[in-house]
């Protein structure tokens, strides 16, 4: 195997193609994370949520985009519900309130940007 195939970026094949809802699992009762990249300027992380799980609202300075894999999920962005399913991406601006509720369980991948003031 050459040396790039066996490289891995936060547990993630380089150079090859993967499935990204394959490389995170559910456990029941519970919500696990998977963080792929983690630099300044943002995070990529995979989520599994078990029916009824939820991130209670909160803010964070990010601009964030939910890509639902798996499932279908319930966020509320600034006061509003929208319901995403699988193959749908959301955009979660920084700094206004937002929450995840699973209604079943979902799969989804997290792209946190930080914006850089000039």
């Amino acid at each position: 195997m050459s040396s790039e195939k066996q490289n891995k970026a936060g547990g993630m094949p380089v150079a090859e193609p993967v499935i990204l809802a394959d490389l995170v699992g559910y456990q029941d009762g519970s919500i696990v994370s998977r963080t792929l990249a983690k630099q300044n300027g943002g995070t990529v992380t995979l989520f599994a949520f078990d029916e009824g799980q939820s991130l209670s609202e909160h803010t964070a300075p990010f601009d964030a985009l939910v890509q639902v894999l798996d499932g279908s999920a319930e966020l509320v962005i600034g006061g509003k519900t929208i319901n995403a399913a699988a193959g749908e991406t959301v955009m979660m601006p920084a700094d206004v309130p937002h929450a995840v509720n699973a209604t079943g369980r979902f799969k989804m991948l997290l792209v946190m940007v930080r914006h850089v003031k000039a």
